[in-house]
């Protein structure tokens, strides 16, 4: 098969072929229609996650269709539609997994990261963590659901039924989170790059009550803020924004580092949380509801070879939405 890897830590994604084995236990083998293009595949490349191993296939919004299974994988059939999101599997003993919060595992696996991920024609997934997927979507709208998606969710619990809540970084995962809230008659602040009023009009065209800079102070105060880019310095900046009793969550896996500000800022029982990768039923909860509103993301579709072009695309802030690779056929 086809794949884009990473062979070197730093470097840009190869073109490489490879095939893999058969599915053994709980594994099966899916043959891949799409995988969406994330944030965490930019850090990655640039090395800025612990315990980086190569070579290294990326990508973990993996939609594709199961070619075949090992002996104790019951859960799908030949021929089924599932997806492939970020936690690839737990231990299941420990204290965090026993609590239902095995997102916190410390043996966790992660796709795309600590093992081989969808920048693929192919992929070995354990069945116990894929999710089943309608077969009438075109796979490319689903993809970004699986991680933009799912994370973004998790993070819009935990920012505990904001009724203005804000949204720094206007890419994937807050353009889906956007549709939700506005779903449930929250009032959307949208924060984007500075000047960038190209993704501030995308943001309106999404319901938003407002749009403006992250450089910028909303027109009222909010109930809660997430933060989807991965800068430092917006946590300050958000706390700024957030009322007493606020909070502010940030949603990714890495952030440059925070600078110091003033306990002020913090001070009226305002509080910084994060989120840190998602569980099953976090994935289960997410996909119905998604399915009942018929959530679907914006998408740029990318052919598999062109998977350096899209992580320059998403680097860049030159997406409305999400980048997506499909598969060559052959």
């Amino acid at each position: 098969m086809k794949a884009m890897r990473l062979l070197a830590r730093g470097a840009p994604l190869a073109a490489c072929e490879l095939q893999l084995p058969a599915p053994e236990g709980e594994q099966l083998l899916i043959g891949i229609e799409a995988c969406g293009v994330c944030r965490t595949d930019l850090h990655l490349l640039d090395d800025e996650l612990p315990g980086i191993h190569t070579p290294l296939t990326p990508g973990h919004e993996i939609v594709g269709t199961v070619l075949a299974a090992g002996a104790a994988a019951a859960r799908f059939r030949i021929g089924d539609r599932v997806g492939v999101p970020w936690l690839a599997w737990t231990c299941g003993v420990c204290e965090y997994c026993r609590a239902g919060r095995e997102n916190l595992c410390p043996q966790a696996r992660f796709t795309g990261y600590t093992q081989d991920g969808g920048y693929a024609q192919q992929v070995l997934a354990d069945a116990r963590y894929c999710l089943p997927l309608p077969g009438a979507v075109p796979a490319a709208e689903l993809a970004p659901l699986l991680c933009a998606g799912l994370i973004g969710y998790r993070a819009y619990r935990a920012a505990g039924g904001a009724e203005r809540l804000g949204l720094y970084g206007f890419g994937a995962a807050a353009h889906l989170i956007a549709q939700v809230a506005r779903h449930e008659g929250v009032r959307v602040f949208a924060f984007t790059r500075p000047g960038d009023t190209r993704a501030q009009r995308f943001a309106d065209g999404l319901g938003a009550a407002w749009a403006g800079g992250s450089d910028q102070q909303p027109p009222e105060l909010l109930d809660a803020a997430i933060l989807f880019a991965p800068v430092g310095p917006l946590i300050p900046a958000a706390l700024a924004s957030v009322r007493p009793a606020g909070r502010v969550v940030c949603a990714g896996i890495h952030m440059s580092d925070v600078p110091s500000f003033p306990y002020r800022l913090l001070w009226g029982e305002r509080s910084v949380a994060s989120v840190a990768n998602l569980t099953r039923a976090d994935g289960a909860e997410f996909m119905a509801l998604a399915t009942r509103l018929g959530l679907r993301a914006s998408v740029a579709r990318f052919p598999l070879a062109e998977a350096n072009a899209a992580l320059g695309r998403l680097r860049s802030g030159g997406l409305e939405g999400a980048a997506v690779l499909e598969m060559p056929a052959d």
